[in-house]
């Protein structure tokens, strides 16, 4: 049986942003999780802080139970989701058979986007959140290449309150996305299988960053031409071959 596979979307996603790259891989009967990070899709779980950490521990049950039934999984995923599967293979690689990153990744040296200093801004942030509405945002990522329907579903989902709030607590639970204090620290624990996937012209997270962490694990760099930031969506077929062979090269 083909090992299971566990996609987790990233800021300003939702689960939706995966469907063209799952119809590309056409994965059949293999297990697959493509969870929505808590307060993405609807209300935020009480007492759930919506931190960096919390994400993490969050991740980590919901591979631990894809484990407990199918064996080591497969861990894919997008800008934040990026972060917190690598994080999770960091800290319970027991979990995991490999890991795959795009458009993401935790490095001692980045600083973070124009857009996540804002968010990590206490009052600028909740101003941006407040005229930063569904049409916004649905234009946004169709410019970025993003298909249309998958746009719109962003935009539906990006009218829950919930959502804009966890997104603030987030980005300023990791100062921004400066991880050079805490989690950069335990990069040396990060092992096993890797590939990193990157739109080459990504505005927010620039290739140089995706090289540096190429180089630092020493895993490969699949660079996708003509791709920004929601390469997953944009390239769906270049990302399916990319990670299909990569899957294929794990022992």
């Amino acid at each position: 049986m083909m090992a299971a596979k566990f996609f987790l979307h990233g800021v300003p996603d939702s689960p939706a942003i995966w469907g063209p790259l799952l119809a590309a891989l056409n994965l059949g009967d293999a297990p697959v999780a493509v969870p929505a990070m808590p307060g993405f899709t609807g209300p935020l779980p009480a007492g759930f802080a919506a931190t960096k950490e919390a994400y993490a521990d969050w991740a980590v049950t919901e591979v631990e139970r894809l484990a407990a039934a199918y064996g080591p999984v497969d861990l894919v995923g997008h800008d934040w989701g990026a972060i917190i599967v690598q994080r999770v293979a960091m800290i319970r690689p027991d979990l995991v058979r490999s890991w795959a990153l795009s458009n993401a990744v935790i490095d001692p040296d980045y600083r973070g986007h124009r857009v996540a200093r804002i968010w990590n801004t206490p009052l600028l942030g909740e101003i941006f959140m407040a005229i930063s509405g569904p049409a916004t945002l649905a234009k946004s990522l169709t410019d970025q290449g993003v298909p249309a329907d998958i746009a719109a579903e962003e935009a539906r989902q990006w009218a829950n309150r919930d959502k804009r709030r966890a997104i603030l607590k987030l980005y300023r639970s990791a100062n921004g996305l400066n991880f050079g204090v805490d989690w950069a620290r335990d990069l040396n624990a990060l092992n096993g299988p890797g590939a990193l996937i990157w739109g080459e012209g990504d505005p927010y997270v620039d290739i140089a960053v995706a090289e540096r962490a190429a180089a630092r694990h020493r895993v490969p760099l699949h660079r996708i031409g003509g791709a920004v930031h929601w390469a997953i969506a944009e390239r769906p077929v270049e990302v399916a071959a990319a990670l299909t062979a990569f899957w294929a090269s794990v022992a």
